[in-house]
């Protein structure tokens, strides 16, 4: 690959050409042709737009740098033309500095490109019967109405070579190669043209240009304006197409028409839109499963005894609770957390048991039926074999490629940008910077952590004081609530801050390591983001569900953090409503800053620029000045979307037995989620150079590796952060003798029988309230839902029999879940192929017709020609005797 591509691009590297011999582009004035995509001759169509300001009405520059970069444009220009490319110059209607510079690529170049890239292309009709789906009556409801949308037409494909030309199916020249296509063949050219030598270093390529300033913009054009169809016949209008039947918010409830997308946008970011569409629809099962657990929580609440224990004026108003600082804390009355338990009843119930396994199974169905689709895009959009023959190396590779050394395979030399040693030292270098920042993210929580224990003890002693007059108020804002909402309120600011400066990071980072293509650029830089980002938005969620209250001793022997800080206890109705308080403003403002960050934003410059054009001029404007005005999307493009909902994934699946509803909620989220990039990227971007892509690359064991961690979480959070196990224990075993005096199996005395008694006079004067006892009794129950023996017993505050009870039974449930769901997976995942039948046929039947159409006729040929001679050769023998 890399010979083929020296073959093609070195001889444009030649000696930079004296001035006089440089050639320039075609200047031609505006025709006023407003949706035109064609050169001013109307035969040859704009397949890339380059965009530069004029060098001589430049004043922020010195005259010597403006001459300098006037220099590589024009030799960088005119290496363009050497290359066969044809340009044409038009001022700016607008704005008499800028210029734009048409690209066109002919026939022969597009012919030579696409065999270097291995671009596969139509031989012949695809003659597969496909069989209709059963599903197809009802889905045709959510279609895209075929009338306006027709659809693609399936071919059996091949790379392309010119001296098989005959074999494909070409019925027009000017159609053979669709527009996203010819866009890829010049900007592939376009990033590995020469403009400059320094120091016998070369340096090329359009990244560069126009990180330099020499060049402003270059984009492939959107074909029509997406708020009616082109004036110009020659125009298919499929943006305007796109947002009519695709981003319009109208459509909500609509199939999307992935192989238009495909077609207009290119693979990469079809297959984004493909996977995010089935992970919608998907999300329809596990929200509708959700909503069912929620509404059976809800319906038992009343049923739930425990709860009615702690509301109840004669068992919880009796029961005083120790409290929960040293000194400036009070004692406290078990029915405060009333409402609390009544919404924890709720949540942590026994279809939440339910949903955490359904969901444990549900993730599995989804990786694999994934897997089936996207086997089965990857043989429709060509892309099976992608990764082996058209990825090609990137630009900033190919520059630093000055060592030799020997490929081990073909046993010929090769180059490339660093030494074993050097790679080493990359690896090195890049591990410890990956490792460093992951500490920073744990520090930041750790400081969190820390906000938490100081900011307890002033809540405590400042609330009581002011809100002791209303008890209505001190239900829902105690002191816990208020660390916990101000905590999570700082930590989702600290995210967002975080989320800034890592992006820089990892990009520096990735850079450095100068992966070879760029596949392997975007799935370094993958790794990279999620591992910070997984640190910076799970790691407080992990300390609530799994650390949080878990330390914190007992009153007369508490736990201190750094020897100064007592250790934080869970919010009086459990760790689970503040796992789910945290979640709620991570997701909910994490969902609303997004979306001001990337619909609003480029809504308002794009506004802003419109306006300001509008104000200087009322002229008719050309397609390439509108798409000039809009948006770049950025290098990586739809990166950050897949980063948004892969996050997402996590919440839903990793911690979903703390919040049912999550499903439910993302799936709201979702299908307003594909509108809105649908809507973003037809109306507020400039076009996207097509690129292919045959999966969702990094992405995939990223999800894969959430699903198997999913399982973990979830029996670790009923395990250990709700109360369901505790509540199973006391049914099965301690609410009867031996160790309970009721005749049946009952959830009665559950309240008393785990809040353990404390002597007031065990108070070491450290921690010993300041704070009387109420009614001058002299004992208080210890921390909410603990374990221990009583006062004067031979093993007083230690754990009782019932603790070890609990943790035996918590850590078997673990162990059996886990092993149910790891199994059920792993029978799903054997029985469900990756690729189906159907599509296996299809690619068998290419690969044959491939061999028959490309290779049996050129041995026909050779029969043909070789039988010719023959003929001569004994035609001149009979002659001669």
């Amino acid at each position: 690959l890399v010979l083929e591509l020296n073959q093609v691009t070195i001889p444009t590297y030649g000696t930079v050409p004296d001035q006089q011999n440089l050639h320039t582009p075609e200047w031609v004035d505006f025709d006023d042709k407003t949706d035109s995509l064609f050169f001013k001759d109307g035969q040859r169509r704009i397949d890339f737009v380059l965009v530069y300001e004029d060098e001589s009405k430049k004043m922020t520059h010195k005259r010597s740098d403006r001459k300098k970069q006037k220099r590589k444009r024009q030799v960088y220009e005119s290496n363009l033309i050497n290359n066969g490319l044809h340009l044409e110059a038009t001022r700016s209607v607008l704005d008499e500095k800028l210029i734009f510079v048409k690209v066109h690529a002919p026939w022969e170049v597009l012919c030579t490109y696409a065999e270097v890239m291995h671009i596969k292309l139509p031989l012949q009709h695809n003659d597969l019967k496909t069989r209709d789906s059963a599903f197809n009556w009802f889905s045709r409801f959510f279609r895209v109405d075929e009338n306006i949308i027709k659809p693609e037409q399936e071919f059996f494909t091949a790379p392309f070579q010119k001296e098989h030309l005959s074999n494909f199916y070409i019925q027009d020249k000017d159609t053979f190669f669709n527009p996203a296509t010819r866009s890829r063949i010049v900007h592939f050219i376009l990033s590995r043209v020469e403009y400059a030598t320094k120091n016998n270093v070369k340096k090329f390529g359009i990244n560069k240009l126009l990180d330099t300033g020499i060049y402003k913009a270059a984009f492939p054009l959107h074909d029509s304006s997406f708020r009616h169809p082109s004036t110009d016949p020659n125009c298919p209008s499929e943006r305007y197409l796109l947002y009519r039947e695709w981003a319009h918010p109208k459509n909500i409830f609509k199939l999307q028409p992935l192989d238009f997308i495909r077609k207009y946008y290119g693979e990469k970011i079809g297959i984004y839109f493909a996977w995010l569409g089935f992970y919608t629809n998907m999300l329809t099962v596990a929200a509708v499963v959700g909503v069912g657990c929620f509404l059976y929580g809800c319906l038992t609440k009343d049923n739930c005894t425990w709860s009615q224990e702690v509301c109840d004026p004669n068992i919880g108003g009796n029961i005083i609770m120790c409290p929960q600082c040293d000194k400036v804390c009070t004692y406290w009355n078990l029915t405060i957390t009333c409402e609390s338990s009544k919404k924890l009843c709720i949540f942590d119930s026994y279809g939440t048991l339910v949903f955490a396994v359904f969901m444990g199974i549900w993730v599995t169905f989804f990786l694999e039926f994934w897997k089936r689709r996207q086997a089965e895009l990857e043989y429709e959009w060509d892309t099976v074999e992608f990764l082996e023959q058209e990825e090609q190396v990137r630009p900033e590779y190919e520059a630093r490629c000055t060592h030799v050394v020997m490929n081990e395979i073909t046993q010929q030399e090769e180059h490339v940008p660093y030494t074993a040693c050097g790679k080493c030292v990359r690896i090195t270098f890049c591990t410890s910077a990956i490792f460093f920042w992951i500490l920073l993210i744990i520090a930041s929580v750790v400081g969190i952590i820390v906000y938490r224990l100081s900011v307890f003890l002033v809540f405590s002693a400042k609330l009581s004081q002011h809100i002791s007059g209303t008890e209505t108020i001190r239900k829902y804002l105690t002191p816990q609530t208020a660390t916990s909402v101000t905590a999570s309120l700082i930590s989702f600011v600290v995210i967002m801050i975080l989320n800034i400066i890592y992006e820089k990071v990892a990009i520096l980072i990735t850079d450095f390591e100068l992966p070879r293509t760029q596949t392997d650029y975007e799935n370094s830089l993958t790794t990279k983001m999620f591992l910070f980002q997984f640190d910076n938005y799970y790691s407080s969620c992990f300390y609530i569900a799994f650390f949080k209250g878990k330390f914190v001793g007992h009153p007369g022997s508490p736990v201190y953090w750094l020897g100064k800080y007592r250790n934080e206890e869970c919010d009086p109705g459990g760790c689970l409503l503040e796992l789910t308080t945290q979640l709620a403003i991570i997701v909910g403002g994490k969902a609303i800053w997004n979306n001001i960050q990337e619909v609003l934003l480029p809504l308002v410059k794009n506004l802003i620029g419109r306006y300001s054009a509008a104000a200087r001029s009322e002229k008719v404007v050309a397609r390439w000045e509108h798409d000039y005005h809009l948006q770049p999307i950025g290098k990586l493009g739809l990166f950050y979307e897949y980063l948004e909902m892969v996050i997402q994934f996590g919440f839903v699946t990793l911690f979903v037995a703390s919040f049912p509803l999550a499903p439910l909620l993302a799936l709201i989220n979702n299908m307003l989620e594909i509108r809105l990039d649908a809507w973003k990227l037809t109306t507020q971007f400039r076009r996207m150079v097509p690129q292919k892509a045959q999966d969702i690359g990094a992405w995939q064991p990223i999800l894969q590796g959430i699903a198997i961690l999913a399982v973990v979480t979830n029996a670790m959070i009923i395990a250990f952060t709700s109360d369901m196990i505790p509540r199973l224990v006391y049914y099965w075993s301690f609410s009867v003798p031996p160790y309970g005096s009721h005749s049946s199996h009952t959830m009665k005395g559950y309240i008393n029988s785990t809040l353990s008694v404390f002597n007031i006079s065990d108070f070491k004067n450290a921690s010993k309230p300041l704070s009387p006892l109420f009614r001058n009794q002299m004992t208080c129950r210890q921390v909410y839902r603990d374990l221990r023996n009583p006062p004067g017993h031979q093993q007083q505050y230690e754990h009782n029999i019932y603790y070890w009870h609990v943790i035996a039974a918590k850590l078997a449930f673990i162990i059996v879940m886990e092993h149910v769901i790891y199994f059920v997976k792993f029978i799903i995942s054997y029985v469900i192929p990756d690729v189906s039948q159907k599509t296996k046929s299809k690619v068998k039947r290419e690969k044959y017709l491939t061999q028959k159409l490309l290779h049996e006729n050129d041995l026909k040929g050779v029969k043909k020609t070789m039988g010719n001679i023959a003929n001569k050769i004994i035609k001149e023998a009979d002659s001669t005797f």
